[in-house]
């Protein structure tokens, strides 16, 4: 199979299986820069929808993804920035079911949901995954670090309007921080909030991968345990996945396409390469260390690789400290 711009993996999803990726953003377009984002800062800050890339191109090159009978459980539409910024993400979804039976996802961070035009575009996708990380404008600008003219109240208002509204499966997620919103009375607040929320499931995770800012911390197992007690939720740390997938023959093309926008620690990229008998697992390494376009970063024990992200975005565009 040759390589693809729009379509990546199938890559493992602890929430969904087997995951094939679209990715209709350019890297880094969000209007988020989240403190604990697993590809580090928000490169290209906006707020601004936009057909970044052809809708019949993408289309197109998924058809002929699909003529290689991959295996997958699930279609996400996520990629490397905020999805719902892209203009054409109604045609989009309708456009992937008609390709394929299985179901289509869009992983957000649910800024836009307060855009109704945003809201009946999503309507026709099997799973939405919003994200809450905040209880308040406060902690909102902490941890997301919103674009200009997006406040917590306009977010909140959306997700729970767009939860009355949509028949399909609405997963919400929380990232808990350290220190950050993971007291017992931060949890209580949250409580607060998705009880005024329509959901099927809610995810509680934790930053298991290196985050964009260094001084961003895990919460103890007993905070999860914690919180996954009072809110009823899943704990997403607690989940298997079943491990990463590429249909590019050249081994090093495949890692590398696959952390552009999934990053992978040493030991899944060691079970990956011996998944497809690689033999020279030790150059691949090699390689790694020495492709300026790759860091590597020590966090928790684990040496994690990803695609560099050269900074472009301006400090006064949100709070860069903690």
């Amino acid at each position: 199979m040759g390589a693809f711009k729009y379509i990546y993996g199938p890559v493992p999803s602890r929430r969904m299986g087997i995951s094939v990726g679209i990715s209709p953003i350019p890297e880094k377009y969000c209007n988020y820069s989240c403190i604990y984002c697993q590809l580090g800062r928000t490169s290209h800050m906006s707020n601004k929808r936009e057909e970044f890339f052809k809708l019949d191109d993408i289309l197109d090159e998924f058809e002929r993804y699909l003529k290689e009978n991959p295996k997958f459980d699930v279609v996400t539409i996520v990629g490397e920035g905020e999805p719902t910024l892209y203009s054409r993400l109604g045609e989009l979804i309708d456009g992937l079911k008609r390709l394929t039976e299985k179901p289509v996802a869009v992983i957000t961070n649910g800024a836009l949901l307060y855009d109704e035009e945003v809201r009946s575009q999503l309507c026709n996708s099997d799973i939405v995954l919003p994200s809450l990380d905040a209880y308040d404008e406060e902690t909102f600008k902490r941890i997301n670090r919103p674009c200009r003219g997006i406040n917590f109240k306009m977010v909140l208002e959306g997700l729970m309007k767009f939860s009355q509204k949509y028949k399909g499966q609405l997963w919400i997620e929380i990232m808990i921080i350290k220190d950050m919103n993971d007291s017992t009375e931060d949890i209580l607040r949250f409580k607060a909030l998705l009880d005024k929320i329509e959901y099927d499931r809610l995810y509680i995770n934790s930053p298991v991968r290196p985050p964009a800012e260094s001084w961003v911390e895990q919460p103890s197992s007993k905070t999860i345990k914690m919180a996954v007690n009072i809110l009823k939720g899943i704990s997403i740390d607690a989940l298997a996945s079943k491990g990463f997938y590429s249909e590019d023959e050249d081994d090093y093309r495949a890692i590398i396409s696959i952390i552009k926008r999934h990053p992978m620690n040493q030991h899944e990229i060691s079970d990956f390469l011996s998944s497809r008998n690689c033999s020279n697992t030790i150059e691949i390494f090699k390689r790694l260390e020495l492709d300026e376009s790759v860091e590597s970063i020590n966090y928790k024990g684990y040496i994690t690789y990803r695609l560099k992200k050269w900074m472009t975005i301006r400090q006064k565009d949100f709070e860069i400290n903690k």
